[in-house]
């Protein structure tokens, strides 16, 4: 049997940010409910002596990966882009005992989204594949990243 099967797993964290040199609201210091879905392929594996048998990948170890490289830095932290401005912002409020996470990036959607794959993409177990991400910033807008756009 050679069934190739995408699985997905759904995370939530609260994480506060802010855009350097934006013209809109979201220049302020403001947080959002992100709601992230990590979508993996692969085939099931067929011993059936496996401890996994059947499964393409066990969502717990899909989880833990995802706890460790994304949520737990991210949930309940201020992320602010340090290639601008904000460095000085990410001092100050770390001195005063907020929990920030330091970017290369500007902290939007799409681009948070695309370390996130890269994060995740190099903790996957070899024979496994990410095959699409999808960040959701509110109810109504997401950014996706697909591995067959790279």
């Amino acid at each position: 049997m050679s069934n190739t099967i995408r699985i997905t797993k759904e995370f939530k964290f609260e994480t506060g940010h802010a855009l350097y040199g934006y013209d809109g609201l979201c220049k302020n210091v403001h947080g959002h409910s992100y709601k992230l879905s990590v979508t993996v392929i692969g085939k099931p594996i067929e011993d059936s002596s496996h401890v996994k048998f059947g499964m393409v990948m066990d969502f717990s170890e899909l989880k833990s990966i995802v706890n460790s490289l994304i949520v737990k830095p991210f949930d309940h932290a201020t992320v602010l882009n340090t290639n601008s401005p904000h460095k000085e912002l990410a001092d100050s409020m770390e001195k005063r005992g907020h929990k920030i996470l330091r970017v290369p990036y500007q902290p939007t959607s799409e681009m948070m989204v695309v370390d996130f794959a890269k994060k995740i993409s190099t903790a996957l177990p070899k024979h496994l594949k990410l095959h699409h991400l999808l960040l959701r910033e509110t109810e109504s807008s997401y950014a996706e990243w697909y591995a067959s756009d790279q």
